[in-house]
């Protein structure tokens, strides 16, 4: 309470010269959380997944303190999220689905929080600066959930025997385990530490920081230094068999390589395991350097998931791979790992790279040429693939199409009709150049086809931009 005599109605502010009093209004509402700043938006506009990831910041790095209780299901956790933000903000999301979560704060500070649907909508006490870098702590539990894909395919937290987990997360998954930015085009480090029953095991992405046992129970710390999607973070917990080695790369470095195998898939996967080095060496000489600091593969059991997926550094594989799918799912770790998509409409570039190392591996193999696998293909591809010219591999018609055999085969089959054109070695050399030009970044069509005609000025690749890339229906052989 004022001890002074009031001052007549706004004699005080007319003493204020205009351009001071708005200062003073804007400093005043500033320290008072402000109201310049906006809401991060709840997605980033893909095209195919307009709900996953959200604007308005880039996370720099994830550390994540998880807990899991194979006998209940349950799953504790605490995210630390260090980021940046690209504006003003008075609120931002995270994507997280299934999950409770009871306490948010920002900076220290505890921030109010709401859901709606797959977005944890976080309001912190003060508000956000464009450029600053702020550490949100988000502390959650309950029974993590599968998600199913448009296609119909199954992610996000997989069940396995014995209470076990198996995380994918292509392409949203991995909010059904942690919160975070959930697209491709914001790429982070990770450390990742698990606590879980003495005896069984945790794998998961980079290289193990450490292991330690108390009181009955083991935590995994698993380090990822380079940038890392969202979706490509993995967990596998369980009954493992991990074996260690290292590979000799083509730059004659030792790097560690970590397999681990659940029971029953120890002779199938022993040929495979052993072929992977080879592999490995064989894409630093087609691709360039491998992009990462350790290799190796989860091979899980037959029913535990549907499908390969590249997870970064070790892929995860339902059963022991044959050679072709451990070369496709270890050429992504150039292509969609290192080198990511802007956005899910850009599939083809991690899918037609990875088939294309099929053929090329095939054919440095003494199998069918590339040629040979294209010309049958064309001929009769149809025939296995009926989908194979329903739509373009830059543009399907859908989510539930992103994954479809044109996005695959067509891929490929661009990629051939460029290797046609500039000869095999300028070849060799612009797919080198391409993963070193964007390694550990993003990357969207239009960079891919700008680059290759910046790299080849003198061809001419319109026809097959219009007819292989983006063209409806079977395009006719020239």
């Amino acid at each position: 309470m004022s001890r002074t005599a009031p001052a007549a109605p706004g004699a005080a502010l007319s003493a204020v010269p205009a351009a001071a009093l708005s200062a003073l209004l804007a400093l005043a509402l500033t320290a008072c959380g402000g109201v310049d700043g906006t809401p991060g938006g709840p997605g980033v506009r893909d095209p195919y997944f307009p709900k996953a990831g959200n604007g308005g910041y880039d996370v720099g790095h994830y550390a994540l303190d998880l807990s899991y209780d194979p006998a209940t299901r349950h799953l504790a956790g605490t995210a630390e999220i260090t980021a940046r933000a690209k504006k003003d903000l008075s609120a931002f999301d995270l994507d997280l689905t299934g999950l409770d979560v009871e306490r948010v704060e920002v900076e220290g500070r505890p921030a109010r929080f709401s859901r709606n649907g797959q977005e944890l909508i976080v309001r912190p006490r003060d508000e956000l600066i464009e450029g600053e870098t702020f550490r949100t702590v988000v502390r959650y539990s309950g029974s993590p959930r599968t998600v199913t894909d448009p296609d119909g395919s199954k992610e996000g937290w997989l069940r396995t025997a014995g209470g076990g987990a198996l995380a994918l997360g292509e392409p949203t998954g991995s909010m059904a385990w942690f919160p975070g930015n959930h697209h491709p085009s914001d790429k982070a480090t990770y450390d990742v530490t698990v606590t879980v029953p003495e005896g069984t095991e945790v794998v998961s992405n980079g290289e193990l920081a450490g292991r330690r046992t108390t009181g009955g129970r083991t935590a995994f710390r698993w380090r990822t230094g380079e940038p890392m999607a969202g979706y490509l973070a993995t967990l596998a917990i369980g009954d493992y068999t991990v074996h260690r080695s290292t590979v000799r790369t083509a730059a004659d470095r030792e790097m560690p390589m970590y397999a681990a195998v659940v029971p029953g898939q120890e002779k199938a996967a022993r040929k495979a395991l052993a072929t992977l080095p080879d592999v490995v060496r064989w894409g630093e000489d087609t691709f360039g350097p491998y992009p990462f600091a350790s290799t190796g593969a989860i091979v899980a059991g037959e029913s535990d998931a549907e499908y390969a997926l590249e997870t970064q550094n070790r892929p995860v594989f339902p059963g022991a791979p044959d050679t072709e799918l451990l070369v496709h799912e270890l050429a992504h770790q150039w292509f969609g790992n290192s080198v990511t998509p802007e956005s899910w409409r850009d599939m083809w570039l991690n899918e037609g790279f990875a088939t294309y190392a099929e053929w090329l591996w095939r054919e440095d193999h003494g199998g069918d040429s590339a040629q040979e696998t294209f010309d049958a293909l064309y001929d009769h591809g149809e025939d296995e693939h009926e989908d194979l010219w329903s739509f373009p591999p830059a543009d399907p018609p859908g989510a539930d199409r992103i994954s479809d055999e044109p996005v695959y085969s067509r891929g490929a089959m661009v990629l051939h009709k460029i290797r046609q054109t500039v000869g095999d070695e300028d070849f060799r050399e612009l797919v080198r150049g391409w993963a070193a030009k964007h390694r550990h970044g993003n990357a969207d069509t239009d960079d891919f086809t700008s680059y290759v005609e910046r790299t080849a000025p003198d061809e001419d690749f319109t026809p097959i931009w219009r007819d292989w890339l983006y063209g409806k229906g079977k395009p006719e052989r020239p």
